[in-house]
């Protein structure tokens, strides 16, 4: 029996969502240790599972790797469609221990496109590749232009940095009792809008951004001017999609990043893809007050949810037997 373990990721927003320039999405993110997937497999004459969603990616991964079956079991599942990457994780642990336990190579970022991930974004398959935190390229936008090819025919980003997250950061996640973040087709449906109005001028500035003070803060460590550049990234990707989400942060996101931005014990504070999850860039020594300003800013903001610190994660997905 194969067992995979892995944990979600942060998606801090776009490069570029306008089809005036050469190149459209390149995401920047950075891998969780938890929340975690974990998932079983053991090789079978047909396909046995109970998750329905991962037995969806398991008859897929089956289909792949022309194994004649396998039985996958679901320890811990992620928080789906909050904004920490609960369906590419889940994709990719499945395909990993379906192949491990029958004998293949996972090849996750070659396979991932044929399991529908992987498409406009290449974080989350970087993430459970290597973990830290990732740029990708993004892709050639006549390739990709406002919608995004058939499932399969695409290739993931390619990795443009990936940098080890310090040790000692931390990252506060407030998670609102609020209406799932936007997916399938419903996704599809509201990034070719955004793509099709997005401002280059949006792009422009993202671009000086990452270069300037993104890039330099991971790799010179600098937890407070890294906090406060992907958190400008993510308002600025808000800027896009205000009319999607009604607002820069989709309700009642914007009142608790706001609130938990107050806090001294946070760098810099942002929506998580299309949330509800809020992040909060903070230090190990300073967990229990960035804890407790989330808590607070959820209060404040009139919703229930869950409080949770995370490490980073500076390695790939854990990948053996159980």
């Amino acid at each position: 029996m194969v067992r995979v373990s892995v944990g979600g990721r942060l998606h801090f927003g776009f490069q570029n969502l306008s089809l005036a320039h050469e190149r459209l999405y390149g995401s920047l993110g950075v891998a969780l240790e938890s929340p975690r997937a974990v998932v079983t497999a053991e090789p079978a004459d047909r396909v046995d599972c109970d998750h329905p969603t991962a037995r969806e990616y398991a008859a897929r991964a089956v289909d792949l790797l022309d194994a004649p079956g396998a039985s996958v079991t679901v320890e811990e599942t992620l928080p789906r469609h909050v904004g920490l990457g609960s369906g590419t994780q889940l994709a990719l642990a499945v395909l990993a221990a379906v192949a491990t336990a029958t004998g293949t190579e996972p090849r996750v970022r070659e396979r991932a496109p044929r399991l529908g991930r992987g498409g406009r974004s290449g974080v989350g398959v970087a993430a459970f590749e290597s973990g830290g935190f990732v740029l990708d390229t993004g892709h050639p936008t006549e390739r990709f232009t406002a919608d995004r090819p058939p499932r399969g025919e695409w290739s993931v980003p390619a990795v443009a940095a990936r940098r080890p997250v310090p040790d000692d950061w931390r990252f506060v996640l407030a998670l609102p009792d609020a209406e799932p973040g936007r997916n399938g087709d419903d996704e599809d449906d509201s990034m070719r809008s955004v793509v099709e109005r997005a401002d280059p001028a949006v792009a422009d500035r993202i671009a000086a951004l990452v270069s300037r003070r993104v890039l330099p803060a991971i790799a010179e460590g600098d937890r407070a001017a890294f906090g406060a550049a992907v958190a400008e990234v993510g308002r600025l990707n808000g800027a896009w999609y205000a009319d999607e989400q009604g607002g820069v942060y989709r309700p009642p996101v914007g009142e608790v990043v706001a609130r938990l931005d107050e806090s001294p014990a946070i760098a810099g504070a942002g929506q998580s893809s299309w949330g509800p999850a809020v992040y909060g860039v903070t230090a190990r020594d300073r967990s229990g007050p960035a804890r407790e300003a989330a808590r607070e800013a959820l209060a404040a903001a009139g919703v229930d949810g869950e409080v949770l610190v995370a490490e980073p994660r500076n390695r790939g997905a854990r990948i053996g037997d159980r």
